[in-house]
């Protein structure tokens, strides 16, 4: 009975799996069915989209294929039309050379027949000239026998009596042409100054040799003596300037030849007070940071110097000299101001005569550069000028500028000669200078001598405040021509003898006067 049992279980499962199988043979032909129809319907679709795609290309191909004859035939179009012009251009040419070739050809028939008729009146002038020659030996000899006259002698008398003749005219010629020449350059030169005065406009300042310290009050008097006048002998020491404390009320002043310590003086005085202790170290201390603070200043000092003026690349010790130049002064006048001066008055000189403007400022910046030095050193400020930048390797022409600019040795270049008329100007203007009133008649008492020991001079006046030498001449001792070397006498004269800022002009008058009566 189980046995059965266990038979008809494997037979039930048996048909179990068969049914099983059967239904997934049907589920899996239906899957294959629909697929085949789905694949079927993309092949349709794909071959739709292709057919459409390749006539959607052909059209375009067809489209590019027309816009490229297009643009092929448009330029092929402006191809044709420049080679139509070139060769219409090339036919214009050929004409013109056509033409050319016409006139050239008849030119050349002018020039031929013009050549023939030159040969016949050569010929005609050979002939002339034989006839004339002949009638000229003809008369001479005629002449020479008129005469009594060989040809060589009557030449040599002629000769004589033109070679008088042309003495005095000579002489006359060469006097036009020294005051023409004197006139031209005289206009020129003053017509240069005259602009370049115009275009620099300085301040006069008379520097003298003290300088004035403002105080707060009188108590800080005594606070500088100090007990038993222990601090004004020690900053005295220090400095090397003389402090001189009076009555004058809120107010010390300081005496010194030499600026510079001035100046530096002054600097530790103003720390001191306004610091309120003051005593040996401490005044030690400021005069110290007073050198320091002076050794800055000079330098920048320097420094905006060649700024203003536009100079540059200077070696730094020569720059340093140059800001000393500010505490220095020459009959009164600031030396770094004359000098930055001189330098704008030469640059602008140089602009107007075409030479190197910059070159020209650096010539005058430093043409007075030894007197910032000449008062430590011997030897004059020019030969310490021209020491100094030759040592530091400064242009030629600035150093026979500085060599020169006081006639020691003759300028070498234009910049040297402008700097001397700039160097004049700047000194020569009223009020520049300081001059003593003893030395001022001095002067013009010498100047009236030189010219009244000369022979032939009536009298002779000192005008200008010095700047003119008018000579009055006797007219029967003295000709026009002997009055113009008398002036260069004088001139060469007073040159050697005398000192003196910017120019003395030498006038001489020579007067005739004819006077009668009626009676």
């Amino acid at each position: 009975m189980e046995a059965f049992g266990l038979v008809f279980a494997a037979l039930a499962m048996i048909i179990g799996v068969i049914i099983g199988y059967a239904i997934h043979k049907v589920s899996v032909e239906k899957q294959l069915k629909a697929a085949n129809q789905s694949a079927e319907q993309i092949l349709s679709t794909a071959k739709q989209d292709a057919a459409t795609a390749k006539k959607e290309a052909i059209l375009e191909a067809k489209e590019e294929s027309h816009r490229y004859r297009e643009s092929v035939e448009q330029e092929l179009k402006q191809r044709r039309n420049e080679v139509q012009k070139q060769e219409d251009r090339l036919l214009q040419r050929e004409t013109s050379l056509d033409r050319k070739d016409d006139a050239l050809e008849k030119r050349e028939g002018a020039v031929g027949k013009r050549e023939h008729q030159l040969e016949q009146q050569t010929n005609q002038l050979k002939v002339s000239q034989e006839k004339a020659d002949s009638l000229i030996e003809q008369r001479q000899q005629e002449l020479e026998k008129v005469a009594q006259l060989s040809h060589e002698d009557a030449k040599t008398q002629v000769l004589d009596q033109v070679k008088e003749e042309l003495k005095t005219e000579r002489a006359i010629m060469i006097r036009d042409s020294e005051q023409n020449a004197e006139l031209v350059a005289d206009k020129t030169a003053k017509k240069l100054i005259v602009e370049a005065i115009q275009r620099s406009a300085a301040d006069v300042v008379s520097e003298a040799t003290v300088s004035v310290v403002n105080l707060p009050n009188d108590d800080m008097k005594g606070r500088i003596i100090g007990r038993e006048g222990r601090n004004i002998r020690t900053l005295e020491t220090l400095t090397g300037i003389d402090l001189i404390i009076d009555d004058t009320p809120e107010a010390v002043v300081l005496s010194g030849f030499d600026p510079v310590r001035r100046e530096i003086a002054k600097i530790a005085l103003e720390k001191l007070i306004q610091d309120g202790r003051i005593h040996p170290a401490r005044i030690e201390e400021a005069v110290d940071k007073a050198r320091q603070e002076m050794d800055a200043n000079l330098r920048e000092t320097g420094e905006q110097a060649l700024f203003d003026l536009g100079i540059h690349s200077m070696h730094p010790d020569l720059i340093k000299t140059i800001g000393r130049m500010k505490y220095r002064t020459s009959y009164g006048q600031n030396v770094l101001d004359h000098s930055i001066e001189v330098a704008k008055l030469a640059g602008i000189m140089a602009a107007e005569l075409g030479e190197d403007v910059t070159l020209a400022k650096r010539a005058g910046l430093l043409h007075d550069i030894g007197k910032a030095i000449d008062h430590e050193v011997d030897g004059s400020h020019v030969e310490l000028g021209v020491e100094l930048t030759t040592k530091y390797k400064e242009n030629k022409v600035v150093i026979n500028t500085i060599a020169s600019h006081h006639g020691d040795v003759p300028a070498k270049s234009v910049i040297a000669a402008l700097v001397q008329a700039a160097d004049a100007i700047s000194g020569a203007r009223p009020g520049a200078r300081s001059e003593s009133l003893e030395q001022y008649i001095q002067r013009l008492k010498k100047l009236e001598s030189i010219a009244n020991d000369h022979n032939g001079v009536d009298h002779s006046y000192a005008i200008q405040a010095g700047r003119e030498l008018r000579v009055i001449v006797k007219p029967k001792k003295i000709s026009d021509l002997q009055a113009i070397a008398l002036s260069h006498d004088i001139k060469h004269e007073i040159e050697q003898e005398l000192e003196y800022p910017g120019h003395i002009k030498v006038t001489v008058i020579r007067e005739t006067r004819a006077i009668d009566y009626a009676k």
